[in-house]
């Protein structure tokens, strides 16, 4: 499992499963484990002893911290998804392409069209690099 340190240590970049329910909760906020088996269950089927598993490994790891104070716990992720894009692309140019960015992202480019809003920010985060 790769790790990448951080500011609160190091912490294992997460699972595929485990980033499904990360974005669950970064895009709502502290969860059940029933509410983040409701969206997961939405695109596959998962089920909920799945979930709940998962979500106590990602409690271990420290990829989410866990609110006892209620019969149902709360989950909340406990790294900011940028932090973990970021993290995760690092981890993608050291590993794909011998850390170059430039090549991750030529790559990118030239595998899916982007939107002329990406194009624009592209250009801006360019500009804004080479200033």
């Amino acid at each position: 499992m790769a790790t990448k340190q951080t500011g609160t240590g190091a912490l294992p970049l997460p699972t595929d499963a485990e980033l499904g329910i990360l974005q669950v909760l970064w895009r709502r906020g502290p969860a059940t484990v029933r509410e983040v088996l409701g969206e997961l269950a939405a695109d596959r089927p998962v089920g909920y002893t799945t979930v709940l598993k998962l979500l106590q490994i990602m409690h271990e790891k420290g990829l989410v911290e866990r609110d006892e104070s209620e019969r149902s716990h709360r989950y909340r992720a406990s790294v900011a998804e940028q932090v973990t894009q970021r993290r995760l692309v690092g981890d993608l140019i050291d590993r794909g392409f011998e850390g170059s960015a430039g090549r991750l992202v030529l790559r990118a480019l030239s595998s899916r069209a982007a939107t002329a809003e990406e194009l624009a920010e592209i250009r801006r985060l360019i500009d804004e690099l080479e200033s």
